[in-house]
């Protein structure tokens, strides 16, 4: 599946974005997608999963209370809600679709990132 992220962009700390991943076709039931980000300089790293099919979800601990993914099927959606952003948020935020509940770069599909800088 091609996915294309979009909805970065510069946002002041304490701000909100939503990001969105769009999927060229319905992910198979039992997928899992996800949102990874990369900091300058830094490894990419997990930021929050949902399965597909029963919306289980998983957050990273630096995220949680503040990020919300979500997913609309029939749009073929994926999202991220982001609130009181820090300015450790500041990455390029990736979404992946994958069969794997994994909190790793085991994804089978990557979009091609959308950036979020969050200024002090």
């Amino acid at each position: 599946v091609q996915l294309q992220a979009s909805g970065g962009g510069l946002v002041q700390a304490g701000g909100s974005l939503r990001l969105s991943c769009a999927a060229s076709r319905r992910p198979f039931t039992n997928a899992v997608m996800a949102w990874f980000r990369q900091a300058p300089g830094k490894e990419r790293e997990f930021v929050a999963l949902i399965r597909v099919s029963s919306r289980s979800t998983a957050y990273a601990d630096s995220v949680k209370g503040r990020f919300t993914i979500s997913r609309d099927n029939p749009k073929n959606m994926l999202y991220l809600h982001m609130n009181n952003l820090k300015p450790e948020d500041t990455a390029v935020y990736y979404c992946a679709s994958g069969s794997k509940f994994s909190t790793s770069n085991d994804y089978d599909d990557w979009g091609q990132g959308t950036l979020v800088t969050v200024s002090s």
